[in-house]
């Protein structure tokens, strides 16, 4: 019995002790670390997990999961954590985190939209010692450093990351490539030198060349598109269609037999509603002569359903010239009120160009029946279009109809001439609409093509200026732009005050988004602390800190404006000048484009020069009133926009080369414009180089 009790005893104590063994142990040995696998893979995770792995490190794998860490918080645009975790990264790196470290870099880069920086850190990166994941992000750092510019590299970019994309990824690859295609001019296509051995290159170029030649032709673009793929079966587009072409695969083109056209014909906007009339109508009769004089006029009904007459006689004309709106002064939301003084005079000498606006497509066959919205409420209006059969609406004009739109449930096609301040996406409506917004943002971009990242916004002081500031930062911030500078200028008189003064224009102003929240004052226990000087009085000149001025002003004001920036500035300022159409008026004398030398300005392009038939038309009809000449050109392309409704609903980034700019949609169908820029050189009017 003593033996058996001493091993029992024995064993006994021996079990604590092999425990104690195997907790030791436990302790001791290191899980095995994944961040290498990660690094080498897709690291799908999110920033929390790499975060939680790097501070349980202490090695070289914290590291490893520090720069995972960096990585996914740019993914999950946590842009200022991901800067401030990429400044702790150690000094001593092995070779494998300092390529990825310098990938990160680029990346940082592109998400501060500090593209030039990034690009000079991509060229320094040796594409051959990636690993395929990084590699794709590679690409996607060029991209994206690319701003969406039309180039060979972005081509060669986008070609070369596709065979690494797979599901959504690889459709955005596709529509990106294709995008990048679409928006190169002719004379980039043209001058595109590309090597023997990019087979998959000249295949997109080809693919370009079929959407050019048959893009009006909804069944021969089809036709072609089918036989580019039997030409080329292995390029990636051929299996993977652009979405753009391939919802022209289910185009279905929209009716134009009947169209209701819904203006104002009576009141203060009449005639303005008249105005985009006769444009329109002109163009249905292939814009060779005023409707009235070559064809019997439209159907108008009034509150009575009696006709109306609509001939050239019968256009009203305002009492005093300066009751005419200028659509580059106001939006037409703002047709109703009293607009600025702008005085009429002969067409200036216009900048002859190359390429014409494309013609209106002709239907003469269609039937146009006008309706008044000043006499009836916009659903009645709808509902009694209809009812008489119209198969598509264009209008109503006025902003307070537009906006009704919204609660609508009328099943036709309606291209709206104005937009809402909140656009509703809605299948069977457009926004067509002449707007200081729309100039602004085409200012923006303009401006931004030309090299400048620090402009200066000259506006009135009023609530025009407040818009077309607001709509310049908006874009100039999608653009990749920083701090942008607004000053404001009251009347003709007080401009006139300035020079008398001899105080001139200073480059100088706020900025922007300084501007909806400044600063105020603070009272703290009976002590008034004041309010900080908003040291946004950023001054340029000579120190070189505003280099492009946006001016939005009629012709009498920027006569005022430009030389008294010259007071200030000298005869050779740093900054280039730029102005809206608001500033041309048909005013431009010999004096005036001298005195302008530099100035650029953007304008329409019927009145810049590429229709000049219709241009002398137009101006023939509204006795050569520059801003009614304007809605004249927007009937116009209201035509042609009607006639492509379904390819500008349907088909993403599809264009229409109108008289009032080239027309592109966005997701939300509201038309954009992409306007001509012409400068003053030499007492001359010339396209802006």
């Amino acid at each position: 019995m003593v033996p058996s009790k001493f091993i029992r005893s024995k064993a006994g104590r021996c079990l604590p002790i092999m425990l104690a063994a195997l907790i030791f142990a436990g302790c001791t040995t290191k899980a095995p670390d994944q961040s290498a696998a990660h690094i080498q893979g897709e690291a799908t995770a999110d920033s929390a997990y790499y975060l939680q792995q790097m501070q349980q490190s202490s090695d070289d794998s914290k590291t490893t999961w520090q720069l995972l860490a960096i990585h996914a918080l740019l993914k999950e645009g946590k842009t200022q954590q991901a800067v401030d975790l990429y400044n702790q990264l150690p000094k001593e790196m092995n070779e494998e985190q300092v390529r990825e470290q310098k990938l990160l870099a680029v990346e940082v880069k592109v998400a501060q939209k500090d593209f030039a920086d990034a690009n000079a850190r991509l060229s320094k990166i040796e594409l051959s010692t990636l690993n395929k994941n990084q590699q794709t992000r590679y690409y996607q750092a060029v991209i994206d450093a690319s701003q969406n510019r039309p180039s060979l590299d972005l081509l060669r970019a986008y070609i070369a990351q596709e065979p690494m994309l797979t599901g959504p990824a690889h459709q955005k690859n596709i529509d990106g490539t294709w995008q990048a295609l679409s928006q190169m001019t002719p004379e980039q296509m043209n001058s595109l030198v590309i090597n023997a051995d990019e087979n998959t290159l000249q295949g997109w170029l080809d693919l370009q060349r079929v959407w050019n030649d048959n893009r009006n032709d909804p069944e021969m673009l089809k036709a072609g598109i089918k036989d580019w793929q039997t030409r080329y079966p292995q390029n990636p587009g051929a299996k993977t269609l652009p979405a753009q072409l391939s919802n022209m695969q289910n185009y279905k083109p929209a009716s134009t037999e009947k169209i209701a056209l819904l203006l104002p014909l009576s009141g203060q906007a009449a005639v303005f509603g008249r105005t985009i009339q006769q444009g329109f109508e002109a163009a249905k009769n292939m814009g060779s002569a005023p409707v009235a004089q070559t064809t019997a006029p439209a159907q108008v009904a009034d509150t009575n359903g009696q006709p109306v007459d609509t001939t050239q006689a019968a256009l009203p004309k305002p009492a005093d010239p300066n009751m005419v709106a200028s659509p580059a002064a106001a939006s037409v939301d703002d047709l109703t009120q009293q607009p600025d003084a702008t005085p009429t005079a002969p067409a200036p000498q216009a900048a002859a160009q190359t390429q014409p606006a494309a013609a209106a497509p002709a239907n003469p066959a269609a039937e146009v029946k006008v309706y008044d919205t000043t006499t009836q409420p916009l659903a009645q209006i709808l509902a009694q279009a209809q009812q008489d059969g119209a198969t598509i609406v264009v209008g109503p004009l006025l902003k307070n109809n537009v906006d009704q739109l919204a609660t609508t449930t009328s099943p036709l096609n309606i291209l709206a001439l104005n937009q809402p301040e909140n656009v509703q996406n809605r299948a069977n409506i457009c926004y067509f609409a002449l707007s200081p917004e729309d100039e602004a943002r085409d200012a923006a971009d303009h401006i931004w093509q030309q090299g400048h990242r620090a402009p200066l916004l000259l506006v009135p002081r009023s609530a025009l200026g407040d818009r077309v500031t607001k709509a310049f930062a908006d874009e100039w911030l999608k653009l990749g732009g920083g701090t942008v500078l607004q000053q404001k200028f009251g009347s003709t008189a007080e401009l006139k005050q300035g020079i008398n003064s001899g105080s001139g224009i200073a480059l100088s102003g706020t900025p922007v988004n300084a501007a909806a929240a400044q600063p105020e004052a603070v009272t703290i226990g009976g002590l008034t602390i004041p309010a900080p000087p908003t040291d946004a009085q950023i001054t340029g000149g000579t120190s070189g800190g505003v280099d492009a001025a946006y001016i939005v002003a009629t012709s009498d004001e920027v006569a005022l404006i430009k030389p008294m920036i010259a007071m200030r500035t000298g005869s050779r300022s740093p900054a280039q000048l730029y102005a809206s159409s608001r500033s041309s008026q048909g005013v431009s004398g010999p004096d005036f484009r001298l005195e302008m030398e530099g100035l650029q300005f953007s304008e329409i392009p019927m009145l810049a020069g590429n229709n000049p038939s219709l241009m002398q038309q137009a101006l023939g009809s509204v006795n050569n009133d520059y801003s009614l000449a304007r809605l004249y050109a927007m009937g116009v392309d209201a035509w042609s926009l009607a006639n492509h409704f379904s390819q500008i609903r349907q088909v993403p980034g599809y264009q229409v080369n109108g008289n009032t700019g080239t027309l592109s949609a966005t997701q939300d169908c509201v038309i954009n414009r992409k306007l001509n820029w012409l400068q003053f050189s030499q007492g001359q009017i010339v396209p802006a180089s």
